[in-house]
């Protein structure tokens, strides 16, 4: 029997991404989507830190971890356990759910859940029993060939930025931009 991650979430958390459970690399890192192939992390920072993504991506799993958190973006599994040979979701067996019932109290700003990927989103009936806006993502892994990367990020920015808070660093950013045009009198 396998076991999952712990969920990467706070009080602050507004989106949940649910993926459905741990690669073997991400099992063996102890760090969710730690296959270097899948697109999770650059799909998000593409989203809330997109001058920066590359740096980001780059940097440890405990910066990645602390931005998205920071961000107000959780992430956890729709599995607890299960046994699987490889990392197919086609493979898992005897997978015992997460509760996912807990959320509202533990993430009390709460505003949606997102589902990475299909197998994911074939629990949404649980997710719905929260009463708050769910979307099916595209899978960020790299066996979901069949959308680009363009594609996939399309559709992860329409269902992510509204729920989402810009990081301390990105707010300062943007306020700074304000101040600069704000100061620029029209001639």
């Amino acid at each position: 029997m396998l076991h999952g991650l712990p969920p990467l979430i706070a009080p602050n958390t507004r989106v949940l991404i649910l993926g459905s459970f741990p690669g073997v690399k991400s099992l063996e890192t102890q760090q969710y989507y730690g296959h270097p192939q899948n697109n999770f992390w650059k799909l998000v920072f593409s989203i809330i830190l997109p001058d920066r993504r590359q740096e980001i991506c780059a940097s440890s799993y405990e910066i990645r971890s602390k931005l998205l958190i920071e961000s107000s973006i959780g992430c956890w599994d729709v599995y607890a356990s299960c046994e699987r040979e490889g990392s197919l979701d086609s493979a898992i067996r005897n997978a015992q759910l997460n509760d996912l019932a807990s959320l509202k109290k533990r993430c009390p700003k709460l505003q949606a859940i997102a589902h990475n990927g299909g197998e994911s989103y074939s629990h949404a009936k649980h997710t719905e029993a929260l009463g708050l806006p769910i979307y099916k993502l595209p899978s960020s892994s790299p066996a979901n060939a069949s959308w680009s990367f363009e594609r996939k990020l399309a559709a992860w920015q329409e269902a992510l930025l509204p729920h989402i808070e810009l990081t301390s660093q990105e707010k300062n950013a943007k306020s700074a931009k304000g101040t600069q045009k704000s100061q620029k009198k029209p001639i």
